[in-house]
């Protein structure tokens, strides 16, 4: 009975120093930096921080480049056709509009369309979390509360969004956001 005791406490000991010693490894596997070549070259032209991409991706899609949701967003991004067309179209990005749903799959065109759409939340917005939650629900909807002061225009009070999907996507989005920084900076 004694040596089975100490068998368990000896494994619960290794486990313990085993997840401290490989804990950032760990971490780095269920927050990968994929597509990171393709990620930097639009982050690094619209002026947005590459980790702020990676969380998106994470929370989107998981870094799964065929996904579709139930709402038919496309991609890594999670972009959808009609927001893909119309940003492509206004900033001369090249897409094959005949056949645009496997053109914004295609991983570098997603990022590219994706990163460029965030990229004209943020300077809509001039914050973070409300273009987060425009990205989410698009920008009808955050006008609207903004106008109708359910949530002010800095932000501040970003966790009044009504939209109980919203609000846990901006979470989600600056929580992955803080453990990519904390991770890779």
């Amino acid at each position: 009975m004694r040596n089975k005791k100490i068998l368990i406490f000896v494994t619960i000991l290794f486990i313990i120093v085993f997840l401290i010693i490989f804990r950032v490894k760990i971490q780095k596997i269920f927050y990968p930096k994929r597509y990171n070549e393709i990620i930097s070259v639009y982050a690094n032209e619209y002026n947005i921080e590459k980790n702020l991409i990676f969380a998106i991706i994470k929370a989107e899609s998981n870094f799964n480049e065929n996904a579709v949701s139930n709402k038919n967003a496309l991609g890594l991004m999670q972009i959808m056709e009609d927001t893909a067309k119309d940003v492509a179209e206004k900033n001369n990005i090249k897409i094959d509009k005949d056949n645009a749903r496997q053109e914004i799959l295609k991983i570098n065109n997603n990022i590219h369309i994706g990163t460029k759409y965030l990229s004209i939340l943020i300077e809509k917005y001039q914050n973070i979390e409300l273009a987060l939650a425009a990205y989410n629900a698009g920008t009808g909807n955050v006008d609207n509360w903004i106008q109708n002061q359910i949530i002010s225009k800095d932000g501040t009070d970003i966790e009044k969004v009504p939209y109980k999907e919203t609000n846990n996507y901006v979470r989600k989005i600056l929580q992955n956001y803080k453990i990519y920084k904390k991770l890779y900076e």
